[in-house]
């Protein structure tokens, strides 16, 4: 399933040099926190419209700005859930650490039990650290039936035992977190993500998005740039067991990417977003077709009929991590919901878990 490091090495080699000096900074983590958060809630008002009827609301460029409700614009499921990854995947490196070791995934599956108990209101989440005394993130934000449905059932799903047949996108959308943390082990970071996922949704179409997702991450955390970080995620992608129909979309996202097929038509083909191979696709043709300018990236990527806020978010992660917190217009950092506990968030990620302030007393709440 995983391939050695000798063949990871020399893959990367293949692809040419990196054109960017190394990302591990926390601009750049803020720009994949902050900047996938901001592209969910560019997209989460129109998430369940044909174009059609966004353009006939907003005009014919689409939804080009942030909508706001009491002066904030509202962040989804999607960042919910990719909070919750965080929180599983820094209270598992706490207890252990290791750069080339799976992180715990019972803690993480925990993690997504809590978020689940803040939709349904069992618990206060005082005892649980400071991620569940978060107000906001105890309002319903349509959160998918799959991941409730499952984290209800209180079987943890794995690659190797599946709990159901989903390819819903709802895993691929939440493992940012993975890249960032596993950023040194490319290989580690893919099946980090494809784990994270494959708690709650059981297809290869669900999981190895995912994977390839916080992959991308990864590789842009080490400086390369947006096209070599995909064509490098998809060299992990194919050592896995039922890779084909990922590959097909993303080598279609790539080819679209280069051609002159205008936007809308090119999504279109891509599919809508609800399954996670056509949101990382969509995500990825989208970055690669601007990668130099976080705002039009993300409002590509919430134009179209599908699953609107979750490609916002998958192709504000990627692009926010390239460019960095600095490339996202201010009027949307200062108007996103909880930016201020995103920015914390992003700073814990990009610490060692050794050096993250109080961390017991704060995730554990010891």
């Amino acid at each position: 399933m995983l391939i050695s490091n000798n063949n990871l090495l020399q893959y990367k080699l293949n692809f040419g040099k990196k054109d960017n000096l190394n990302k591990h900074n926390i601009d750049n983590y803020e720009g994949c926190v902050i900047g996938g958060a901001i592209g969910d809630a560019l997209g989460n008002p129109v998430e369940f419209d044909r174009l059609s009827t966004i353009k006939r609301i907003y005009g014919k460029n689409g939804i080009t700005d942030l909508e706001t409700v009491n002066g904030k614009a509202l962040i989804t499921d999607d960042t919910q859930m990719t909070i919750y990854t965080a929180d599983g995947l820094i209270k598992s490196a706490i207890k252990e650490f290791d750069e080339n070791k799976i992180p715990d995934m019972k803690q993480v599956y925990s993690s997504y039990r809590d978020w689940l108990n803040t939709q349904y209101g069992h618990f206060s989440g005082n005892e649980k650290g400071w991620i569940n005394n978060i107000k906001e993130l105890y309002a319903m934000r349509a959160p998918g039936t799959t991941c409730t449905g499952s984290l209800r059932a209180n079987i943890p799903g794995s690659i190797e035992n599946h709990i159901n047949s989903s390819k819903g996108c709802g895993g691929v959308m939440r493992v940012a977190p993975a890249g960032l943390m596993y950023y040194k082990n490319l290989k580690l970071a893919f099946e980090t993500g494809a784990r994270c996922a494959a708690l709650t949704h059981g297809s290869p179409s669900a999981y190895l998005p995912a994977g390839v997702h916080a992959c991308i991450i990864a590789n842009l955390v080490n400086g390369e740039n947006i096209e070599d970080s995909v064509n490098n995620s998809i060299e992990v992608l194919k050592t896995y067991k039922g890779h084909e129909d990922t590959l097909e979309l993303l080598e279609m996202a790539k080819k679209y990417a280069k051609s002159d097929i205008d936007s809308e038509t090119a999504i279109k083909n891509l599919g809508e977003g609800w399954h996670g191979d056509e949101a990382i696709a969509i995500s990825v043709y989208c970055a690669l077709k601007s990668p130099e300018d976080y705002k039009n990236a993300v409002i590509m990527a919430v134009n179209h009929d599908g699953d609107s806020d979750s490609t916002g978010a998958i192709t504000g992660n990627i692009v926010g991590t390239y460019l960095g917190k600095k490339s996202i217009p201010n009027k949307w950092l200062n108007t996103v919901e909880i930016a201020k506990e995103l920015g914390m968030l992003s700073q814990d990620l990009y610490s060692k878990p050794e050096d993250i302030p109080n961390a017991n007393k704060r995730y554990f709440m010891a």
